[in-house]
């Protein structure tokens, strides 16, 4: 069996079509208006594609995790005003998802017009562990389709979830697989299968118990692996070092322990941080020096310290790496970016990609949202993925419900 695309579908047939788009919308909002809309941007292609060719497209989409319920400050509306603003095509929106408004739109959507749906997880069905419920709210959203209706899954960053809009759904109506879901695919597949080397692997966030099975699959592969982030005090941990009260999974240390142990045995070099910007607390004022890696507490905060970014020398050995790679995934920023004082070590290694001759990777989710922030074009990188979460457990090997329904 095989995945049927897009281009599939429009060689069919689509004009006066009704097809069911499950793209990604879920961006992040402040005062009802989108903060960062890069998803939003990326979803347009495949809708402009089938509204040319004459398709009523409805568009499903989740915002944030509202508990099943309606809840205002998750409405997509926003979402969809911004859609409408962005795209050449008009956008009308429901403000609900199978119930009587999105019916009555979708009864008289035109050829090439394009509806929003209100958030698929305003119904509990959405996310339910009874395959049952999931199965019936599926057949309640490709009903709205009529009797010749199509899905495509546009929305990589959902293909992880066995949800009723994702996976249900692809066993109702006929399935395709989106162009940004299947450009997702081909590039972190580079990333798994023979990447050019040298592979420079770029980890941050605050966690590392977040990154785990993604260190694991990828220390095999990777030539380096770059650690930053809250995540890097666990492996100074590790090491002996003491990290005053920066963020620190005690539970983690024996893990990465391990992993340090294996780095030389399987081909792979660990490069942490040799110096650290700690701060007396988290807060865009905090006082704050550079210290030593291996001395955090030497500083004038002591034990009390925290640390919120690798240091300038840090982020240049960083840089130099990055350059020298042909193959660069980048999941996770170095230090609290959202604070001017805190986001050198994320802005240098942004810088790093940007000028980097290799395929650069930006692993979706925070790492996205900090390039753009930091006044990065997307055109800067070879790739920013939509799927933070989607994308790690691609990389991980996992099989993801999204994907595996549409091979069938």
């Amino acid at each position: 069996m095989t995945v049927k695309t897009l281009d599939e579908l429009i060689n069919e047939g689509v004009d006066g079509r009704y097809v069911l788009v499950r793209s990604d919308l879920n961006v992040p909002l402040e005062d009802g208006r989108v903060t960062d809309n890069g998803r939003i941007r990326a979803s347009i292609p495949t809708i402009q594609r089938l509204v040319g060719h004459g398709a009523k497209v409805m568009v499903m989409a989740h915002l944030g995790r509202p508990k099943g319920k309606p809840d205002e400050k998750y409405s997509l509306r926003p979402a969809a005003d911004e859609l409408n603003e962005l795209a050449p095509f008009s956008v009308e929106f429901a403000s609900d998802t199978v119930g009587e408004d999105a019916k009555r739109l979708a009864g008289s959507l035109a050829a090439g017009s394009v509806l929003v749906l209100e958030n698929v997880r305003f119904d509990p069905r959405e996310t339910s562990k009874d395959d049952a419920e999931r199965q019936a709210f599926a057949r309640e959203l490709a009903a709205l389709t009529g009797g010749n209706g199509a899905y495509v899954d546009d929305a990589f960053g959902a293909v992880h979830r066995r949800h009723a809009s994702v996976y249900d759904i692809a066993e109702i109506l006929p399935a395709y697989q989106g162009d940004l879901v299947k450009e997702e695919v081909q590039v972190l597949t580079r990333l798994t299968q023979d990447p050019a080397k040298p592979y420079v692997v770029v980890l941050g966030g605050s966690k590392v118990s977040d990154k785990l099975a993604v260190i694991e699959n990828l220390m095999t592969r990777a030539d380096s692996l770059l650690i930053g982030g809250g995540m890097v005090f666990t492996f100074l941990a590790a090491q002996g070092h003491k990290v005053g009260a920066s963020l620190l999974e005690q539970d983690q240390i024996e893990t990465v322990k391990g992993y340090l142990d294996r780095a030389a045995e399987v081909g792979c070099e660990f490069v942490l941080p040799t110096d650290i910007v700690v701060a007396d607390r988290f807060a865009a004022d905090a006082e704050h020096e550079v210290v030593p890696a291996d001395a955090m507490e030497s500083g004038r905060f002591g034990d009390k310290g925290i640390g919120l970014d690798i240091g300038p020398d840090s982020g240049a050995a960083f840089a130099e790496r990055i350059r020298g790679g042909e193959t660069v995934f980048w999941n996770g920023p170095m230090g609290v970016f959202e604070f001017p004082a805190f986001a050198e070590g994320t802005r240098a290694v942004a810088q790093a990609l940007k000028d980097s001759g290799g395929l650069t990777v930006v692993g979706g989710g925070d790492s996205a949202a900090a390039v753009r922030r930091l006044g990065f074009a997307d055109r800067d990188f070879g790739h920013i993925s939509t799927g933070g979460g989607a994308s790690l457990e691609y990389l991980e090997g996992k099989d993801l419900p999204g994907l595996t329904v549409l091979d069938r």
